[in-house]
């Protein structure tokens, strides 16, 4: 199931990276699968790179809020 932003938005930068992570193994894994014919759902090649797409925009979004943060506060 495609993951939701609002719950990427509650999550902790670490545990993006770690979802991050894993999703990308996953993605190596189907990219395999297809390559060897044996894949019984395509759709979660596209699936996956969509969740990891909307992982980074968040990750990013984050990290340049708390940029805006330490920049407000010197």
């Amino acid at each position: 199931m495609a993951l939701k932003t609002n719950d990427i938005r509650n999550m902790t930068p670490d545990e993006i990276n770690h979802k991050i992570f894993s999703l990308q193994e996953e993605l190596f894994k189907l990219r395999f699968e297809r390559k060897a014919g044996r894949i019984e759902k395509p759709h979660r090649i596209r699936q996956t790179k969509k969740d990891l797409a909307r992982l980074y925009t968040i990750l990013k979004e984050k990290d340049n809020a708390e940029k805006q943060k330490t920049k407000s506060a010197a």
